[in-house]
């Protein structure tokens, strides 16, 4: 008897998931064939090897999760599909849980911490051209994950170098937009319950140093999409973020930052810079194409390029700045909500096992480069 039941909500479940699959593919009749079938086996793997869904790669992410997860993809297909004619989104308002962050106490925090953070002048310079090949430049400077592939002139390395990403700092309306998708992320030593110690927090201090340090207005949104589940914490941000940006036409740099996961088998995402422990971040992309579908057309991104060239850049100067901080740029095959505004950036910092002192000893790092960058030094 049990096991008939056990049998009867794995079949139900199973079949869920298909039409899960099928019902959104059904609206979109430009979807190829072989993306079907790729795509119902990849549900009925998942279902029936659950671990499929989490398989790893070397350096991967546990952000890879959301990536497989289709759950992003589907919310992405029907939200579409909901759009009327004059390009309004019509979706569900969505709960936003603000938080209360003192930015003063999160400095408190890591007082003390060995030596205080001076800027570096450049140690090394890149040449692109000792690269023997297309090849080895991407390996160099890339990690792609399994789910997509990157052909030979996809990156234009040259044109990236040469996208003009500088702003103004002039005025009083904000110019950079900082949230999290993944609110809930902690370290090692965070408090439960103490947003003030998490990914959340560390924010706050990059949101200050870029406005105290180097004069730039930031906006530092609160919101939480991913208390009770982080399924669709895209999905469920994206309504927030757009408004925000329609909200405040002045923002033109958009960082979405997050705390990685890690294999802790593997050791610790961590340096040191000027004898201070310092965690390893990564740049993030989303290029909307996988292997099994070839470029996404619903998941559309204008702004490719120009996130291509930010992170490319932010890369480049980590490694001539400040080597060994940067770890290799991650390419995923889907949109992570980069496609609405041209400077967006998507950041790991640190993983689970690194301390908050650590993430935010690497928040003077990122704030120098992003300034590095913005300003076209």
């Amino acid at each position: 008897m049990i096991f008939g039941q056990t049998l009867g909500k794995f079949l139900k479940k199973l079949l869920l998931s298909l039409m899960g699959v099928i019902m959104p593919i059904y609206i979109y009749e430009s979807m190829t064939m072989e993306g079907v079938v790729s795509k119902l086996l990849q549900q009925l793997g998942a279902q029936i090897f659950p671990i499929y869904s989490y398989v790893s790669t070397e350096d991967t992410s546990l952000h890879r999760e959301d990536a497989i997860e289709l759950e992003y993809l589907y919310y992405d297909e029907l939200t579409h599909m909901m759009e009327e004619e004059n390009g309004e989104l019509v979706a569900e308002s969505v709960k936003v849980e603000l938080v209360a962050i003192d930015p003063e106490r999160t400095r408190s925090m890591v007082e003390g911490q060995a030596g205080t953070f001076t800027p570096h002048t450049r140690q090394y310079i890149t040449n692109l051209d000792a690269f023997e090949s297309y090849d080895d430049l991407t390996k160099h400077f890339y990690i792609i994950d399994d789910v997509t592939s990157v052909e030979e002139g996809e990156i234009n390395y040259q044109e990236l170098l040469k996208k003009d990403l500088t702003i103004s700092k002039e005025g009083d309306a904000p110019q950079i937009l900082l949230y999290h998708t993944h609110s809930q992320e902690g370290f090692a030593d965070s408090v439960p319950g103490d947003d003030n110690t998490t990914i959340m927090g560390v924010g706050a201090y990059l949101a200050g140093v870029l406005q105290n340090t180097y004069g730039y207005k930031v906006l530092h949104h609160l919101g939480k999409y991913d208390v009770e589940s982080r399924d669709n914490a895209y999905a469920r941000s994206l309504p927030e973020i757009k408004q925000i940006l329609d909200e405040n036409p002045s923002i033109q740099v958009v960082i979405d930052l997050h705390r990685d996961g890690i294999n802790e088998a593997n050791g610790k995402l961590m340096t040191q810079v000027d004898g201070r422990d310092t965690a390893k971040f990564m740049f993030f992309n989303g290029i909307s194409k996988t292997n099994s579908q070839g470029h996404i057309d619903y998941l559309e991104n204008p702004y490719l390029q120009d996130n291509l060239a930010f992170s490319l850049q932010m890369k480049l100067k980590a490694d001539e700045y400040y080597p060994g901080v940067a770890r290799k740029n991650y390419i995923n095959g889907y949109r992570y909500n980069m496609h609405l505004k041209a400077r967006t950036i998507l950041i790991e910092l640190g993983a689970q096992n690194n301390t908050f002192g650590e993430a935010i000893n690497a928040c003077d790092i990122l704030a120098h480069l992003l300034d590095m960058v913005l300003t076209g030094q």
